[in-house]
């Protein structure tokens, strides 16, 4: 089986990556082979630090490594807080507070100038082949309130107006069929068939 390093840290993420690419690769995180790294994220786009991160672990382990750089962009907000998404109002503080200031930052902000979206970048890194990158997006509103149990960081504040709710309040199933980070899986699983860069 095809195996891959996910450089996270965030079991979120590796629950996500593993449900959407099933069986056809075996994703082992940074803990599962020991390596315990903090890798600067110092891009300006999602695709940078994407990059940096794959390119980095795949140097310690020589294996096969996928990384993602992701965020929330909001058009009112210049597109922020963008690749700072998870660093806004500081790393450790909780997405409960990082989305109630969002929240209070759009107060009285009508629905037509709330839009936003998920932004998703993939990088795989090689130990002798060059990185592969994709990109993919979901297009949604910020609502007007945290609502959903499911999902992590901004999801209970993105709101999809076709669904008719916010993405945390979709079933693992449902998220990865349109989500950034789904969508973006799905993409990058293609281009590397397509490709044929596993036989390394």
């Amino acid at each position: 089986m095809k195996q891959i390093i996910l450089a996270t840290k965030n079991k979120n993420k590796l629950v996500e990556v593993k449900s959407v690419l099933g069986n056809d690769y075996e994703v082992l995180s940074m803990e599962d082979i020991g390596i315990d790294v903090d890798v600067e994220e110092n891009g300006t786009t999602f695709e940078e630090n994407a990059t940096i991160k794959a390119e980095a672990i795949c140097k310690i382990c020589g294996k096969p490594v996928m990384a993602d750089d992701s965020g929330l962009e909001i058009d009112y907000l210049d597109k922020k807080p963008g690749v700072l998404s998870a660093r806004f109002l500081g790393h450790d503080t909780s997405y409960d507070i990082k989305n109630a200031k969002i929240l209070e930052m759009l107060e009285d902000v009508p629905e037509e100038k709330r839009t936003a979206r998920f932004v998703c970048s993939i990088a795989v890194a090689f130990p002798d082949r060059d990185t592969v990158v994709v990109r993919d997006t979901i297009e949604g509103i910020i609502g007007y309130e945290s609502a959903g149990e499911n999902g992590f960081g901004y999801d209970p504040i993105f709101y999809v107006p076709e669904l008719k709710k916010t993405t945390a309040q979709l079933s693992m199933e449902e998220k990865n069929k349109i989500s950034h980070r789904g969508k973006a899986l799905v993409k990058m699983a293609n281009k590397l068939k397509d490709m044929n860069l596993w036989d390394c």
